[in-house]
């Protein structure tokens, strides 16, 4: 057993009870060297109900040193836009939904998300929030806009424009200008099949790097860069360069959905190790993605790993035991999707045992026929020892909507990057 692993399952003696409260005054004074990246989602605020102000509320906010609103959308016109102005710039809060305390009146220069971001910035001086381009289903268009070089300039241009200006439709020029502090990347993926329809070529991987180097260009040094990597070496090695880091901050490293309920057996979706016994060879891990990385030429200080708020489940179970790597009849019932699940829903679910793999760094809830695997506070704990174990520059989470009432999982995170140790 090499010295990481030994120390991963040591913290599992004390875990539980550290994570269980939020830092002391004295820790939460302390300057960290890491980072604490959280997506916010554009569409949260409809069926989940969850708006900024609760990002404030529940102290999560204070935890964060960034904050990602996803998404901003690729049009087939190679331009940025918004995938919902009445979210992002329209909709009014009233008093008790704003982070401000204080409702929106008619005829101010600006509502809507946007609006509450400039709250929460205001209440949070320190906290950078950075517009996320692309997403899932928002990044069907990037190989078309950076085919060319005027084609990415036109692109990076319109993207500047848009969210960095301030510059939003029907408004007075610049309403929205100093909102975000710098533009995150997700496209999902150069080079490599995403969601269904994406437009791939051969050319993405060159052409990531071109795209980063002009959004460089045009950010200067005064605004941040940012990037969502993914977790399969194939899908790094199809899509892109060495060279991307030196016009990134850094990139997040996608730490989850390394399996899922479109598979018809349970595993894990973000184990720290592959487990042992696990059916597949080779087989998806925190750990297989960040060596992946590595053997790149990242720095590790800025590879920032991904952490999910919210599980992948199975269900139709027959085997027994503890319900791990065994046939299920499809997935699990969820509010919002099959198959998926908040952490602030499933870990009240009643009936279910509680099983950790502590060497692996994962962990599970069973009942006989339902699976869930997910991330509970311990074992954010756990993934802290190792992005400090590792020199990594921090922890990214996708997506605070999915944390509870007292952001457990943001109080988890930043109490065990709050110092160096």
């Amino acid at each position: 057993m090499h010295g990481l692993t030994r120390r991963l399952i040591a913290v599992a003696a004390v875990a539980a009870t550290i994570v269980t409260a939020a830092p002391s005054a004295a820790q939460a004074g302390r300057k960290s060297p890491y980072v604490t990246v959280g997506y916010f989602t554009q569409w949260g605020i409809y069926g989940r109900n969850f708006q900024l102000s609760k990002v404030q509320d529940s102290g999560a906010a204070a935890r964060l040193t960034h904050l990602n609103y996803a998404f901003g959308p690729v049009t087939a016109d190679g331009v940025c836009a918004s995938a919902d102005p009445w979210a992002d710039w329209q909709t009014p809060f009233p008093a008790e939904l704003s982070v401000d305390g204080v409702g929106d009146v008619a005829g101010q220069p600006i509502a809507g998300n946007l609006n509450q971001l400039a709250e929460l910035k205001a209440r949070n001086p320190k906290l950078k929030v950075l517009i996320s381009l692309g997403g899932w289903t928002g990044s069907a268009f990037f190989s078309d806009a950076v085919l060319t070089d005027a084609s990415r300039k036109k692109l990076v241009s319109s993207c500047v424009d848009l969210w960095i200006k301030g510059n939003l439709p029907g408004l007075p020029a610049g309403v929205a200008a100093g909102i975000f502090d710098g533009i995150d990347l997700d496209w999902e993926w150069p080079g490599s099949e995403g969601n269904a329809g994406n437009v791939i070529r051969p050319e993405d991987r060159a052409n990531f790097t071109a795209l980063v180097a002009e959004f460089r260009r045009q950010l200067g040094k005064k605004h941040l860069l940012t990037a969502f990597l993914p977790a399969a070496p194939a899908k790094v090695e199809a899509g892109f360069e060495n060279k991307i880091f030196k016009y990134l901050d850094f990139g997040t490293v996608q730490g989850y959905d390394f399996h899922g309920s479109w598979e018809n057996r349970s595993n894990q979706q973000s184990s720290i190790f592959v487990p042992r016994g696990a059916p597949d060879n080779p087989d998806f891990s925190a750990d297989v993605a960040i060596n992946a990385w590595l053997a790149k030429g990242a720095k590790r200080s800025q590879l920032v790993l991904g952490v999910p708020y919210y599980s992948q489940g199975w269900t139709g179970i027959t085997s027994g035991g503890d319900g791990r790597f065994a046939t299920a009849t499809g997935p699990a019932p969820g509010i919002f999707a099959a198959g998926t699940e908040d952490y602030k829903t499933v870990k009240n679910l009643p009936g279910f045992r509680l099983h950790r793999d502590w060497r692996a760094g994962n962990s599970w809830l069973f009942d006989g026929t339902t699976f869930w695997t997910y991330d509970d506070p311990a074992q954010m704990l756990q993934k802290t020892v190792y992005i400090r174990a590792r020199g990594l520059g921090g922890a990214m989470m996708w997506s605070l909507d999915g944390d509870d009432d007292r952001a457990s999982l943001t109080r988890a995170i930043a109490a065990g990057l709050a110092t160096r140790g």
